[in-house]
């Protein structure tokens, strides 16, 4: 048994340790695994020693993992539930009885596989799910090759479902085989043992690195015959070049996740990885990919098996758009025959029967979950799934665990109480929103409220430095993504479009807020001027909704247009007329289009702000010095001018116009379309009539 030495801890030994584990994609994948440590600290109730065991909680990445996330149980108090342990058909309720075990408050939630590091006699324990141990442990002869790879230094585990019983079982493993320094677990993973902190992690690396060069050298003795683990190149498999794989990726993708979007909107992710592009371009990929996942930190995330496309590379957007139609009703078929097969009484429902990884060969790999960060880590989980069918195909054949263990890990009442454990989602989670002029001012403002509110945030704008700042601000590419788009040029636009659906699966809320403003008389305005004016705001606009609808209808999810319009689409100013028509050719746009695509269920709708000046991009660029000399007052008076000429004599700021557009497209307003809504403290003049 370790102890607390002067210059450190168990607790920050195993954090250590278990960072610099989690920072190797080699070892494990993303919270995937965990890692345990034993030692003895002084009880402050009794004064006297008490040895305890801290133990990765539920739910914690190894990578990011702190104090804070790990659980802390006294070790005496979990090794006697082996005196109460009531058998493999009721271990699920040993997981209760951790809690029985903490000590103090215990830190953070014991997970299903404390038993595990508590019952195995070693001072510090790594469970890892490293591509080559699994590719062992899928492999059809897994036992046999475990022997043959490591000897008597690594132990083969059968499979068994992660839980107490489990613990015991890699116990007594451990004790019957002094020599080993660990243990291949069927279908699932590693796990490592050591007397020290470094012992621990020099052994899992050895696991891992040992079993990585067994499959290479395999994988090299099958090259030297001129085969693959996954059969030959399909002629006309083959990937595309990348800028048309870009192309088609972003033409498909609203497709995609409308489809898999069926029973609960999704957010995508696109992976064109070599790793994805070589299995899609080969032989077998049909029949591995329906063997399905094996690694029980992959289906959960991946489902069992994946959407897989049957047509070449060269099949055009049309035809795989309409061939996917077919595929998705059959998936869903399949996986409700999948649910009805292996549910009891007491299973929880179904969660939907829409695939989470949809293959298209030479295209990529368009993955789906609740949020960004989901579907990324879900495509990276088969990606990791893909390593492990190569490995087992290069040493033997992949063998994934059957389907009804897959369910009952799946539909695992532990599984779905941690579900249910989860917040409540935000109002505008899963949406993709992509806001024009969004890297200042008032488009600033939306789009920082739009994320608050849990959408994902396409920022466009002419200034791609400003754009980068927010996304950066919000919270990076799991959230926010900057493009710079000029909103006059089409193939702007429309790759404007295309970035969100290959940053986030298509879009959903679109404000078309970008703009610049000219103050001049009419006789001084120039056909430079007018054009400019109506270029950017009317023709851009225009375009920024055109290729958004495109996406939208692609998708059949419905959606939301904002236009960020002015009080002056209906009142008339002195000085102003460039500024005023393009105003008021957006405010009929908001009505042309809510009675064009309202059967498609996109709503569209304007907001009317007036005297946004702190804040604004526009009156910070000369506006405000032009419209301050207009009406003879100081420009930093100007936000006060306006105000006080209002009914309510406030000032309007760039967050109070971000609110109007959360109205619009939050969950309140959702039977409106064609509305204009007035944010300007009152201006009788510009009442809507």
């Amino acid at each position: 048994m370790t102890t607390t030495s002067s210059t450190t801890t168990p607790a920050a030994d195993l954090v250590a340790r278990s960072n610099r584990l989690g920072a190797d994609p080699r070892t494990t994948n993303y919270a995937g695994g965990n890692t345990s440590a034993k030692g003895t600290e002084t009880d402050p109730v009794t004064g006297e020693p008490v040895e305890l065991l801290w133990v990765k909680g539920s739910g914690g990445d190894l990578g990011t993992l702190t104090e804070k996330n790990l659980a802390v149980l006294r070790l005496d108090r979990l090794r006697a539930l082996t005196g109460v342990y009531p058998g493999v058909e009721r271990e699920d309720e040993m997981v209760a009885a951790f809690d029985y075990c903490l000590h103090g408050k215990g830190g953070a939630a014991p997970s299903i596989d404390t038993a595990m590091h508590g019952l195995v006699d070693a001072p510090h324990v790594d469970h890892l799910h490293p591509d080559s141990g699994i590719a062992l442990a899928t492999a059809a002869d897994g036992e046999a090759l475990t022997a043959e790879c490591f000897g008597d230094r690594v132990v083969w585990v059968p499979w068994r479902r992660p839980g107490f019983q489990l613990g015991l079982d890699i116990a007594a493993v451990k004790d019957a085989n002094p020599q080993a320094i660990g243990c291949v677990l069927g279908g699932h993973g590693i796990t490592a043992w050591g007397e020290t902190s470094d012992e621990a992690e020099a052994r899992s690396l050895e696991i891992v690195a040992t079993a990585e060069a067994f499959i290479a050298e395999r994988t090299e003795r099958l090259a030297a015959e001129g085969k693959h683990p996954f059969g030959a190149v399909v002629p006309g498999y083959e990937a595309l070049d990348p800028a048309e794989r870009r192309t088609k990726a972003a033409r498909l993708a609203p497709v995609i996740r409308g489809l898999a979007s069926t029973d609960a909107p999704q957010v995508g992710h696109v992976t064109d990885s070599d790793v994805v592009l070589d299995l899609l371009s080969r032989e077998h990929l049909a029949e591995l990919a329906a063997l399905g996942t094996s690694c029980p930190d992959h289906f959960l995330r991946t489902k069992v098996k994946p959407l897989v496309v049957d047509l070449p590379a060269s099949a055009s957007v049309e035809e795989i758009s309409a061939r996917l139609v077919e595929l998705h009703a059959s998936y869903r078929d399949d996986y409700q025959g999948y649910y009805d097969r292996n549910a009891t009484p007491d299973s929880p429902a179904i969660r939907g029967a829409d695939p989470a990884i949809v293959l298209v060969p030479g295209v990529g790999m368009f993955s789906f979950g609740k949020n960004k960060q989901t579907a990324r880590v879900a495509g990276e989980f088969y990606v990791n799934a893909i390593n492990v069918m190569r490995g087992a195909e290069a040493i033997s054949t992949y063998a994934p665990i059957d389907e009804a263990e897959k369910f009952r890990i799946e539909y695992w009442a532990l599984e779905e109480a941690k579900l249910q454990r989860m917040p409540a989602p935000k109002p505008l989670a899963t949406r993709v929103a992509l806001v024009t002029g969004a890297g200042s001012g008032i488009g600033r403002a939306i789009a920082e409220r739009l994320a608050a509110e849990g959408a994902c945030v396409v920022i466009a704008d002419l200034n791609l430095e400003g754009a980068q700042e927010v996304a950066d601000q919000l919270g990076g590419p799991d959230v926010a993504v900057a493009v710079r788009a000029d909103v006059t040029s089409e193939d702007d636009v429309a790759a404007l479009v295309d970035e969100a659906a290959l940053a986030f699966g298509g879009v959903d809320l679109v404000v078309n807020n970008a703009g610049l403003s000219i103050s001049k008389p009419l006789l001084d305005t120039t056909a430079k001027d007018w054009d400019l004016q109506h270029d950017v705001m009317a023709k851009g606009s225009f375009l920024v909704a055109r290729e958004a609808a495109r996406a939208m209808i692609a998708q059949k999810m419905g959606g939301d247009i904002v236009y960020i319009a002015s009080k002056n689409s209906l009142f008339a100013g002195p000085n102003n007329i460039a500024y005023s028509a393009t105003k008021a050719d957006q405010a009929h746009q908001v009505r042309l289009l809510a009675a064009e695509l309202g059967e498609h269920g996109v709503r569209v709708n304007g907001v009317n702000p007036d005297g946004v000046v702190r804040g604004s991009g526009i009156f910070a660029g000369g506006w405000g010095a032009k419209r301050a000399a207009v009406y003879g007052v100081a420009e930093e008076d100007l936000g006060a001018y306006y105000a006080q000429r209002t009914l309510l004599k406030r000032e309007v700021l760039p967050e109070h116009v971000a609110a109007a557009v959360y109205a619009l497209t939050g969950p309140d307003l959702s039977q409106t379309t064609g509305l204009h809504v007035p944010v300007d403290s009152g201006v009788a003049a510009a009442f809507l009539r």
